[in-house]
């Protein structure tokens, strides 16, 4: 298996993640021309873990973008469904809790976390409405989302620019630096299909979340969406 189709079936996109895990944050950062980096310290302050806080970091990967919550003295929580990115986690972060399951039918209990948060992996998930509902469930009253997701450019001309980098630059750099070039190209079609930033908002609304918000990075390349679950 060297890439999933966009029906998104979970064994063929944790497969395809399994076989990318040891240069995927290489990889992805290259791919965004650094801004990767400025995306996760766009996720920790939204997040504002702090001591005494737990959190639920989903589809973490190899469980760098659970570091920064890690620092402030919040218990965090990387989970992921693909075991080799879980696995190449484990050989880096040992100390972390890092735990295998599905988004849609998440391993823990109702009201548990004060914040979780996704990024860039809730629109590799099948069925997002479950997913949303499954955050919703394990998130304390009062609790965060945080979302961080591809999305799509609010400035017309530049949104046909990134779209033609997408379809056209990205998979010929994947194939000089990606040991599987082919899951790239996967990629770039799910963001190209992924919904916009109201759509997304309404999904999560749809789901139960309150005080629905989002804001764009990097000119709406990425947004930072935020809900929170009322008592």
């Amino acid at each position: 298996m060297t890439r999933a189709s966009l029906d998104k079936q979970p064994h063929e996109v944790a497969s395809m993640f399994d076989g990318v895990a040891a240069n995927y944050d290489l990889t992805n950062d290259v791919l965004s021309l650094g801004q990767a980096r400025l995306w996760r310290k766009e996720v920790a302050k939204a997040v504002g873990a702090r001591p005494g806080h737990t959190v639920l970091d989903l589809a973490a990967g190899t469980a760098t973008s659970s570091l920064p919550f890690a620092a402030t003295g919040a218990y965090v929580v990387p989970c992921d469904f693909s075991l080799g990115m879980l696995r190449e986690g484990k050989k880096r972060h040992a100390w972390l809790p890092l735990t295998a399951g599905d988004a849609t039918r998440l391993p823990f209990k109702d009201d548990v976390f004060d914040t979780v948060t996704i990024s860039f992996g809730l629109r590799n998930v099948q069925d997002t409405d479950a997913a949303l509902r499954e955050l919703y469930r394990v998130t304390k009253p009062g609790g965060q989302v945080v979302i961080c997701e591809f999305s799509q450019p609010t400035w017309g001309p530049f949104r046909t620019v990134y779209t033609e980098y997408l379809m056209r630059a990205l998979p010929p750099v994947a194939r000089a630096v990606s040991s599987n070039p082919d899951a790239y190209v996967y990629l770039a079609e799910s963001i190209r299909e992924w919904p916009d930033q109201p759509a997304l908002a309404g999904l999560l609304q749809k789901a139960g979340w309150s005080k629905v918000a989002w804001r764009n990075l990097s000119g709406g390349i990425v947004a930072l969406h935020r809900g929170v679950k009322t008592v």
